[in-house]
Formats: C-alpha cells, sequence, structure tokens
C-alpha cells in the first residue's frame, strides 16, 4: 500500500489540488515510463492547463511537493 499525504488546498488561495496532484503524478508517470525520458517544461504546462490548474500558486505546489511519508514512517 502506498500512502501519500499530499496538501488538499492551495496554500495561497485555498483552491481544491488533491485531485490534480494525482491526476499531474499519473501522466507525469506515463511520460517517464512509456517513453523513457523527463517531460518537458511544455508538455507539464499542457498537463497543467488541461488539468485547468492556471494560477501559479496552485501550479507551485503541486511541482513542488515532496513525499516525505517514507522518512517519517520509520519513527512510528
Amino acid at each position: 500500500m502506498i500512502i501519500v499525504i499530499i496538501p488538499v488546498r492551495c496554500f495561497s488561495c485555498g483552491r481544491v489540488i488533491a485531485s490534480d496532484y494525482v491526476a499531474f503524478v499519473n501522466r507525469v508517470n506515463f511520460i517517464r515510463e512509456n517513453e523513457r525520458r523527463e517531460p518537458t517544461p511544455e508538455e507539464i504546462e499542457r498537463i497543467f492547463d488541461d488539468l485547468g490548474v492556471k494560477r501559479y500558486c496552485c501550479r507551485r505546489m503541486i511541482l513542488s511537493h515532496v513525499d516525505l511519508i517514507d522518512e517519517v514512517i520509520a519513527f512510528d
């Protein structure tokens, strides 16, 4: 089981971004697995546009999220 702790809302504007984060990660991983490369900045911008993430604060929340649950769970 994979546990992911993601922010539910953007800290700046309050828009719900949790579902967008999951969709973004799935699409980026699809590019990584099928094409064996990292997505270009233009592809990342297109993914955000397709998901309806327009504000740069919301994009920042999704791009800068670091999943630290694996490091924290060791102290359980």
